[in-house]
């Protein structure tokens, strides 16, 4: 005869997994590896939603898997380079945010001036803004 309890854990399991099928879906990319000369992932330029697709958070395609969107942008300080201000943003999913809360952007600037910002999001496509 099975066990109760290894019943119960077994219909527990196959719920979570059942449940837990639909991820996510979030903008992917970096400007530091964008094509010379492109802006891809919105550094300088409008982000183009058409040239991006939103990947599913916990699909192979994900460079990192999440729960949620995030959208981190560094900015340097003005003069930094001749012709003025470098920008890097990266668009990618999240499981742990720093500040424990979605929905919100929180920003500083570290110590070398470098100005940050770090955006997140919990719903479909939410880090293209």
């Amino acid at each position: 005869m099975v066990n109760n309890n290894a019943i119960l854990i077994i219909c527990l399991l196959f719920s979570l997994t059942v449940i837990g099928t639909e991820a996510i879906r979030c903008y992917q990319c970096s400007s530091d590896t964008d094509p010379k000369g492109e802006d891809l992932c919105g550094a300088y330029k409008k982000f183009d939603k058409e040239k991006n697709i939103p990947i599913e958070c916990n699909s192979e395609e994900s460079n990192m898997p999440g729960t949620f969107c995030v959208k981190i942008t560094h900015q340097s300080p003005r003069g930094f380079i001749w012709d003025g201000r470098w920008r890097q943003v990266i668009r990618r999913c999240a499981s742990v945010a720093s500040t424990g809360v979605t929905g919100v952007c929180n920003w500083g600037v570290y110590e070398n001036g470098v100005y940050w910002e770090e955006c997140s999001c919990a719903h479909d496509a939410c880090n293209g803004t």
